[in-house]
């Protein structure tokens, strides 16, 4: 019962947080995050993290993610392919260089220096895709390039990952893992373009309540399996399977029930058990290297990719709203401290505080990108009444 109580809790102080922070002026899922912590260990200690919660919280994210790709504008994204490259590398690489030099004035060797470059370097845009939604730039060419980048830098980060462990003597086969992700996404453009439409004529006439509603959940799940199977990010196939269902004609059908579903419970269960990882222990012996790292994590995510996407010849405005956007490194950076704990590449103290900075970048990438894409609505409006 202590599961349902838990829930219970999640979901009437998510949506009341998230009804808090709109009224402030806020982008709901900032109260929500911050509900985490204030819920969690951390503070009130009324919800604290499981295995369970662990996973409805990654189907959380799954679903988000789902929904997304349903929601994208395929001709937009295609479009928007060479700024999401540049957006993508130039986000990678200010990071990678800068967490580097960071690592080795911190005295730490070479591999562990590198190591901590690319978790500065990985992006989480789970959290910018909520953000995206409520500031309507889902469908954009910002947000097309902001999704597109978030693949790249989730594919490229896993790929110097891959061989930064097999240098560092990991048992990590780098020619494999590079095999795998090519046939990961030949595949799945494959199968989106052939079978995920007759897979969904073969659903719709059972003779069953909301087949088709299951047979897109279906689609979503072995997508989101076999990315993570292959090294990639199951967000990444969940986002890939949506993008794939809003090619059919049940693309409506699917979005709005899949919506219903996701927003309902496990969404505001995945935005809240990010809080719960917030450890406040000890916090005051590292507080100088906290906010260091914080700001470092923040700014060279938003200068690389604001770079990028400049290079696009976005306006300054949009760049600096799409590197902001880059900024949370959420669930994924999570992912890398954690293989970099177990690999010995970083401390368990390191590790604590990594985990605080992370989120950090998770916190503030809402209300940066509201306070950034509003100015620019705002100067238009003032333009088109002048």
């Amino acid at each position: 019962m202590e599961l349902i109580f838990e829930l219970m809790i999640i979901l009437l102080a998510s949506k009341i947080a998230g009804d808090i922070s709109v009224k402030l002026g806020q982008p709901s899922v900032l109260g929500k995050l911050l509900v985490g912590i204030i819920l969690g260990p951390a503070v009130l200690g009324l919800v604290s993290e499981s295995k369970t919660l662990d996973e409805l919280s990654q189907i959380g994210v799954i679903l988000l993610m789902f929904i997304a790709g349903m929601e994208t504008d395929l001709d937009e994204f295609k479009r928007s392919g060479k700024a999401s490259t540049l957006v993508g590398v130039s986000g990678i690489i200010v990071p990678l260089l800068v967490g580097y030099l960071t690592g080795i004035i911190m005295n730490m060797s070479t591999f562990e220096a590198i190591f901590l470059g690319l978790l500065l370097s990985a992006t989480s845009v789970s959290i910018s895709v909520q953000a995206l939604k409520e500031l309507n730039k889902m469908q954009s060419k910002e947000g097309a390039t902001i999704l597109g980048a978030a693949v790249i830098d989730d594919v490229l980060v896993i790929i110097f990952l891959a061989f930064l462990m097999s240098m560092a003597g990991g048992e990590v086969n780098l020619s494999m893992m590079i095999i795998k992700k090519i046939l990961f996404f030949g595949g799945a453009i494959l199968v989106s373009w052939k079978i995920v439409p007759w897979i969904l004529k073969k659903f719709a006439p059972l003779m069953v309540t909301e087949s088709i509603l299951s047979g897109g959940l279906i689609i979503c799940f072995l997508y989101a399996y076999v990315a993570e199977l292959t090294g990639i990010a199951a967000i990444i196939g969940a986002y890939i399977a949506g993008v794939a269902i809003s090619l059919t004609e049940y693309k409506h059908e699917i979005f709005e029930k899949v919506e219903t579903i996701g927003y309902s419970i496990f969404v505001p269960v995945f935005f809240t058990t990010i809080g719960l990882k917030a450890s406040f222990t000890g916090i005051s012996q590292h507080l100088g290297l906290i906010v260091g790292l914080s700001i470092l994590a923040i700014l060279t995510k938003l200068i690389g990719a604001a770079a990028g996407a400049k290079m696009a010849r976005f306006s300054w405005r949009s760049s600096l709203g799409i590197g902001a956007a880059m900024v949370s490194r959420g669930e994924v950076a999570l992912i890398i401290a954690t293989i970099g704990l177990e690999s010995k590449l970083i401390s368990q103290e390191l590790f604590s505080i990594l985990v605080i900075v992370v989120l950090v970048t998770t916190l503030v990438t809402p209300p940066m990108m509201k306070y950034i894409f509003k100015q620019g609505s705002n100067q238009k409006e003032i333009k088109s009444i002048a």
